[in-house]
Formats: structure tokens, C-alpha cells, sequence
């Protein structure tokens, strides 16, 4: 199994710490004082499975960096920090991180935060990806829906005949019921 490869970004000066802590687990680091990088674009750059951040308090631009990682490089962002503040934990939580670690850089338990925060990413990506799943077939049965009644409308048709007619379009050209419904729907918006 290939080690994972942790970005480890410091603004405290323990990336020394987190590194050797990480290597000795097996994990391949690379590791930069946060005042001397862009972080998002280092992410872009090396792609690293996991990006730790080691910083005082989370900033605007901090928290913005998180948002974008998590929307451009879908990645597992942990942060330690010293800041407790509920208001912090708040926007940090918004932005996306997976696992906020106030006070806790203690080199016996890093792996297992590590750990942790991979299973939540990975158990949180699951849920994003049913949720689009199922937001996708209620905007399908939808236009199926909408496509039924233009059919019913236009050609006379009960709801059935409809669903038929739909399905036997869809098979004819090997595209999906959604797919011709839409092409129903635009043809009907086309033609009024």
C-alpha cells in the first residue's frame, strides 16, 4: 500500500514535530511554515490525501483556504489550534474541516486524529454523494413528471400512455426516460 501523502502547513513552528511524528507512522510529508505559501495552490500542486494545518487561530483567509480546498481537491483538512472560541469553532465547522484539534498536538495522539478525521471525511463524502444522487433522481422524476403532462396535454394521453410514449422515445434514441424528458420539456418551451 502506497503511504498517504500529508501537506503539513505551520504558523506555530511544530511542523518539526508533526513531520517526524508522521514519517514515523509511514506517511510521505511535506512540510512548510504557513506564512511562506499559498496554500491553495500547493494544494493544487502536490494533491496531497491529507492537509494538516498548524495554526493559532483560523483566520478569514485561513477558512477561506479550507472552502476552497474542499471544493477544488476533496481532501481531509485537519487543524490544530490554540483558539477555542465558539464563534471559531463555528467557521471552522462551516468551512469544512475534519477534525479541529484545540491545544492537542501531542505526538502519541496524531495518528489516531489522523485516523479519525479520514474515516469522518470519507463517511461525509458518502453522505455528499448520496445526497446529489438523490437530489439528481428527484430533479429526474420531475422532468419526467412535467414531460407526462405535456404528453397528456398535447397529444391527449392519460398519464400511462404518457409513461409509455416517454419510455419508448428514450428507448428509440438509447438515452435515459430524464434525458427525454428533458428534450420533451425543451421542445414544449420552444414551442409556445
Amino acid at each position: 500500500m502506497q503511504a498517504l501523502k500529508v501537506l503539513i502547513a505551520d504558523e506555530i513552528q511544530g511542523e518539526k514535530l508533526l513531520e517526524k511524528t508522521l514519517k514515523k507512522h509511514g506517511f510521505e510529508t511535506a512540510c512548510l511554515p504557513f506564512d511562506t505559501i499559498d496554500l491553495n495552490s500547493l494544494v493544487l500542486n502536490l494533491l496531497p490525501d491529507i492537509v494538516v494545518l498548524n495554526v493559532y487561530t483560523p483566520t478569514p483567509k485561513i477558512l477561506d483556504a479550507i472552502l476552497t480546498i474542499n471544493q477544488s481537491h476533496s481532501a481531509p483538512v485537519i487543524l490544530f489550534a490554540e483558539d477555542q472560541d465558539s464563534d471559531t469553532i463555528d467557521k471552522v465547522i462551516k468551512a469544512g474541516v475534519s477534525a479541529y484539534i484545540v491545544d492537542g498536538l501531542d505526538p502519541k495522539r496524531i495518528k489516531t486524529i489522523i485516523d479519525i478525521a479520514v474515516a469522518r471525511f470519507k463517511e461525509q463524502n458518502a453522505i455528499k454523494e448520496e445526497l446529489k444522487k438523490t437530489k439528481s433522481q428527484l430533479e429526474e422524476r420531475k422532468a419526467v413528471d412535467r414531460a407526462k403532462g405535456i404528453l397528456m396535454k398535447s397529444q391527449g394521453f392519460d398519464e400511462a400512455q404518457a409513461y409509455h410514449a416517454l419510455r419508448k422515445l428514450a428507448m428509440d434514441r438509447n438515452i435515459s426516460i430524464g434525458e427525454m424528458a428533458k428534450n420533451v420539456i425543451s421542445m414544449a418551451d420552444l414551442l409556445k
